[in-house]
């Protein structure tokens, strides 16, 4: 069923706004229909919709009127297309419609022209004149409606808060729901806009709870304000959160910088990946958190890491990647027990190990190099909603085998020693060869749940750029397995078959 968006525009400015919006919600196989008179905005909307997806205000938009259409390679490849001349509306297929819907965006001015060659599921918007403004009407169906309602919401959000004019323009996303967006400011200077869409209801995995219960996934937007909360105040590195709406998922921040902790050939540098261990440890010395105050209504108590959630995340190698190896022969019973078996031994080893805030994903995605700052100001701390506590060796294990990049033996076993030298100097009693055994473990229950989450996301949720980091994770993995607290997981892989990178 076909739903109306009604927005009034009171001047160019905001229809252009409106073409930067659309820009963030549209996806590959949308069709967006401009219907209006002469001088209505369409051309104005089309302009501004390619240059904010080219994030490039100076991009050269010519008219279609002759050519019929115009391509362009941009994050998501569009067409324009103008059938204001066109002679018949089978004309269409020659142009090469199918195929740009199948590529991408379609822009279409005049849609009016192609009768009904134009696909139902295209997305209408209508400009009118309205005294000195325009209307637009924007029909759509799900689940384009959706996500046009929740980019004007985000819009609407951003005005409340002072930010009614600020362009927008698309950052990232990642493997979860969550995107971001960065909106250019004074001076240079920019915000990001995190949008984290509240989580679809999942069927129950273990005891009548989703997976995101389970393994203690955040939900919200609390879990995140509150661990930034205590990273700003015991001195790291946080982003500034400008403004929150907890219903909606909207969170809006300062900009801790773009350089990361990568070279521009995507490789490892050593100074700021060492800087890196060294925040890690100074974190691990600052007081433990466990009940974080959010507002005045809510306090955030951050979850343990606790055995469910370990073998949780672990079963992932046993429950897609194994499959997956396999051609779709899912693992036998007798496996399944030994290696339910195997981790629930390799936990119990874990009672006793050193327990703090864990961050969760501390690699390079996350790290953000602010060379003119000093101490732990250097690196910026982002993406830390999942925060649990527990080993502080899992965070040691995601820098120094860094899932999105190749930390060679040399560079990772400076790593280690400058978070240990760090470590000694805070605790002079801290136990090193008891750290190397949890940090063994950790890391092959970390590598275990990768392998896995690679497979899911590309079978599961059509994300098969992911899969590219199974053979550096598997080498982890067979690094983490080298050690003796590791042998009965290392013997139950080599009859799997697993860390075999012949394949």
């Amino acid at each position: 069923m076909t739903e109306a968006l009604c927005i009034r525009l009171a001047d160019e400015a905001a229809t252009i706004r409106l073409g930067e919006d659309l820009a963030l919600a549209l996806k590959p196989g949308d069709c967006l229909a401009l219907t209006g008179d002469l001088g209505a905005g369409k051309s104005t909307l089309a302009r501004a919709f390619l240059r904010a997806m080219a994030d490039d205000a100076d991009l050269e938009v010519p008219s279609p009127t002759f050519t019929l259409v115009q391509s362009y390679e941009l994050r998501i490849p569009v067409s324009h297309f103008d059938f204001y001349r066109m002679g018949d509306a089978s004309e269409i297929d020659e142009l090469g419609f199918e195929e740009a819907l199948g590529l991408g965006i379609c822009l279409v001015e005049w849609p009016e022209m192609a009768g009904d060659e134009l696909p139902l599921s295209r997305i209408r918007l209508t400009l009118t004149q309205d005294g000195d403004g325009r209307l637009a009407v924007i029909e759509a169906s799900e689940p384009q409606h959706s996500r046009i309602e929740r980019v004007l919401a985000m819009r609407a959000f951003l005005a409340a808060n002072g930010h009614a004019e600020t362009p927008r323009r698309y950052l990232t996303g990642d493997a979860s729901m969550r995107a971001y967006e960065y909106l250019p400011v004074e001076n240079g200077e920019r915000l990001i806009l995190m949008d984290w869409p509240p989580l679809p209801e999942s069927p129950p995995v273990l005891d009548g709870k989703p997976y995101p219960k389970v393994a203690h996934i955040a939900e919200n937007a609390y879990p995140f304000v509150a661990i930034d909360h205590y990273l700003r105040e015991n001195g790291f590195a946080a982003p500034e959160i400008l403004a929150v709406d907890y219903a909606r998922g909207f969170l809006l921040m300062d900009d801790l910088g773009q350089d990361g902790v990568l070279d521009a050939d995507g490789e490892p540098i050593a100074e700021r990946y060492l800087e890196s261990a060294r925040c890690l440890a100074a974190l691990h010395a600052a007081p433990r958190p466990r009940e974080i105050a959010v507002t005045a209504d809510h306090t955030h108590r951050i979850p343990d890491f606790d055995r469910t959630a370990m073998k949780m995340e672990a079963r992932l190698l046993i429950d897609w990647h194994l499959p997956w190896k396999r051609d779709g022969e899912p693992a036998s019973d007798s496996e399944r027990r030994a290696y339910e078996a195997i981790w629930d031994g390799l936990i119990d080893r874990l009672e006793t190990a050193e327990t703090h805030l864990l961050l969760r994903d501390f690699h390079s995605p996350n790290l953000i190099w602010r060379g003119r700052k000093s101490g732990l100001q250097r690196i910026g701390l982002i993406d830390f909603q999942d925060a649990m506590i527990g080993p502080t060796a899992y965070d040691l294990a995601s820098l120094v085998q860094d899932a999105r990049v190749t930390i060679d033996p040399a560079l990772g076993a400076r790593l280690m020693q400058a978070y240990l030298d760090e470590r000694r100097a805070q605790a002079p009693g801290f136990d090193a060869e008891s750290f190397a055994a949890t940090y063994a473990i950790m890391a092959a229950q970390r590598n275990c749940k990768l392998a896995g989450l690679w497979v899911r996301l590309m079978q599961r949720d059509k994300k098969p750029g992911y899969m590219k980091h199974m053979p550096r994770t598997l080498t982890y993995l067979r690094t983490a397995l080298a050690h003796p607290a590791l042998t009965p997981l290392r013997d139950w892989c080599a009859e799997a078959g697993i860390g075999n990178l012949e394949s």
